[in-house]
């Protein structure tokens, strides 16, 4: 199955696109596309292990099932003041 990972400031600047289409064995869960993600290298292995995502727009745990064609949105932490 192919899932559309979408990054946003900090972690767009890591992977250096705003997203990648990434293939996974069906099954597959967020924790899954994290781990498929950072041993890609580069700037995607400073991922941390759990980040927020949002699974087609809704907050969801790195337990979520994917489907195919799902997007996952990876939320950088937000420092305000």
């Amino acid at each position: 199955m192919i899932v559309r990972s979408l990054f946003f400031a900090t972690y767009r600047d890591m992977a250096g696109h705003d997203e990648l289409a990434v293939e996974l064995p069906s099954g597959a869960r967020v924790a899954d596309l994290v781990g498929s993600l950072r041993a890609r290298g580069g700037g995607l292995a400073r991922l941390p292990d759990s980040p927020v995502v949002a699974v087609n727009m809704d907050y969801a745990p790195l337990a979520t099932e994917l489907a195919d064609g799902d997007e996952v949105a990876f939320i950088p932490p937000v420092a305000g003041g």
